[in-house]
Protein backbone atom coordinates (compact mmCIF):
# COMPACT_ATOMS: atom_id res chain seq x y z
CA UNK A 1 0.00 0.00 0.00
CA UNK A 2 1.12 3.56 -0.71
CA UNK A 3 0.93 5.81 2.34
CA UNK A 4 0.86 9.53 1.67
CA UNK A 5 1.22 12.19 4.34
CA UNK A 6 0.81 15.91 3.74
CA UNK A 7 2.03 18.25 6.48
CA UNK A 8 0.44 21.67 7.02
CA UNK A 9 1.81 24.61 8.98
CA UNK A 10 -0.23 26.63 11.48
CA UNK A 11 -1.68 28.78 8.67
CA UNK A 12 -2.87 25.71 6.74
CA UNK A 13 -0.23 25.77 4.02
CA UNK A 14 1.20 22.44 2.87
CA UNK A 15 4.90 22.46 3.72
CA UNK A 16 5.85 18.87 2.95
CA UNK A 17 4.57 15.61 1.59
CA UNK A 18 5.87 12.06 1.91
CA UNK A 19 4.82 9.13 -0.26
CA UNK A 20 6.04 5.69 0.73
CA UNK A 21 5.35 2.09 -0.14
CA UNK A 22 4.12 0.30 -3.22
CA UNK A 23 0.53 -0.08 -4.41
CA UNK A 24 1.00 -3.68 -5.61
CA UNK A 25 -2.27 -3.39 -7.53
CA UNK A 26 -0.81 -5.22 -10.53
CA UNK A 27 2.47 -6.85 -11.63
CA UNK A 28 5.52 -4.60 -11.82
CA UNK A 29 5.32 -2.39 -14.89
CA UNK A 30 1.53 -2.69 -15.08
CA UNK A 31 0.58 -1.06 -11.77
CA UNK A 32 -1.61 1.88 -12.77
CA UNK A 33 -2.09 3.14 -9.21
CA UNK A 34 1.66 3.36 -8.71
CA UNK A 35 2.11 4.98 -12.12
CA UNK A 36 -0.56 7.57 -11.33
CA UNK A 37 0.99 8.45 -7.96
CA UNK A 38 4.44 8.73 -9.54
CA UNK A 39 3.27 10.88 -12.45
CA UNK A 40 1.23 13.21 -10.26
CA UNK A 41 3.92 13.70 -7.62
CA UNK A 42 6.79 14.22 -10.06
CA UNK A 43 4.64 16.64 -12.08
CA UNK A 44 3.92 18.61 -8.90
CA UNK A 45 7.60 18.87 -8.00
CA UNK A 46 8.55 19.84 -11.56
CA UNK A 47 5.80 22.48 -11.52
CA UNK A 48 7.04 23.94 -8.25
CA UNK A 49 10.53 24.20 -9.67
CA UNK A 50 9.48 25.65 -13.05
CA UNK A 51 6.51 27.86 -12.13
CA UNK A 52 7.38 29.01 -8.61
CA UNK A 53 11.11 29.18 -9.40
CA UNK A 54 12.09 27.42 -6.19
CA UNK A 55 13.91 24.19 -5.53
CA UNK A 56 12.21 22.11 -2.85
CA UNK A 57 14.18 19.61 -0.79
CA UNK A 58 13.44 16.26 -2.45
CA UNK A 59 14.47 12.83 -1.18
CA UNK A 60 13.95 9.56 -3.03
CA UNK A 61 14.94 5.95 -2.51
CA UNK A 62 16.90 5.33 -5.71
CA UNK A 63 17.55 1.65 -5.00
CA UNK A 64 14.22 0.15 -3.90
CA UNK A 65 11.90 2.97 -4.85
CA UNK A 66 8.72 3.45 -2.91
CA UNK A 67 9.83 6.62 -1.12
CA UNK A 68 9.51 10.27 -2.12
CA UNK A 69 9.51 13.32 0.09
CA UNK A 70 9.26 16.96 -0.93
CA UNK A 71 9.63 19.89 1.46
CA UNK A 72 9.37 23.59 0.72
CA UNK A 73 12.09 25.89 1.99
CA UNK A 74 11.02 28.58 4.43
CA UNK A 75 11.95 31.76 2.55
CA UNK A 76 9.29 32.08 -0.13
CA UNK A 77 7.82 35.31 -1.41
CA UNK A 78 4.03 35.55 -1.67
CA UNK A 79 3.90 34.62 -5.36
CA UNK A 80 6.09 31.55 -4.83
CA UNK A 81 3.94 30.52 -1.88
CA UNK A 82 0.71 30.95 -3.86
CA UNK A 83 1.97 28.94 -6.84
CA UNK A 84 3.42 26.15 -4.72
CA UNK A 85 0.22 25.90 -2.67
CA UNK A 86 -1.98 25.61 -5.76
CA UNK A 87 0.23 22.80 -7.07
CA UNK A 88 0.42 21.00 -3.71
CA UNK A 89 -3.33 21.30 -3.05
CA UNK A 90 -3.96 19.95 -6.56
CA UNK A 91 -1.70 16.97 -5.83
CA UNK A 92 -3.52 16.33 -2.55
CA UNK A 93 -6.88 16.57 -4.33
CA UNK A 94 -5.80 14.16 -7.08
CA UNK A 95 -4.35 11.62 -4.66
CA UNK A 96 -7.42 11.82 -2.42
CA UNK A 97 -9.62 11.09 -5.42
CA UNK A 98 -7.36 8.19 -6.39
CA UNK A 99 -7.72 6.88 -2.83
CA UNK A 100 -11.52 6.97 -3.13
CA UNK A 101 -11.31 4.77 -6.21
CA UNK A 102 -8.55 2.43 -4.94
CA UNK A 103 -8.82 2.34 -1.13
CA UNK A 104 -7.01 -0.97 -0.85
CA UNK A 105 -3.87 0.40 -2.52
CA UNK A 106 -3.42 3.97 -1.29
CA UNK A 107 -4.07 5.94 1.91
CA UNK A 108 -3.67 9.72 2.08
CA UNK A 109 -3.73 11.79 5.25
CA UNK A 110 -2.90 15.32 6.34
CA UNK A 111 -1.49 16.48 9.64
CA UNK A 112 -0.31 19.65 11.29
CA UNK A 113 3.41 20.28 11.69
CA UNK A 114 4.37 20.15 15.32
Amino acid sequence: MILGTFMRDTTGNITKFILQGHADSAPYGQDLVCAAVSALSISCINGIEALAAITPVVEVDQEKGGYLSCELCGNLNQEQLNISQILLENLLLALTQLQKEHQEYIEIKTKKNS
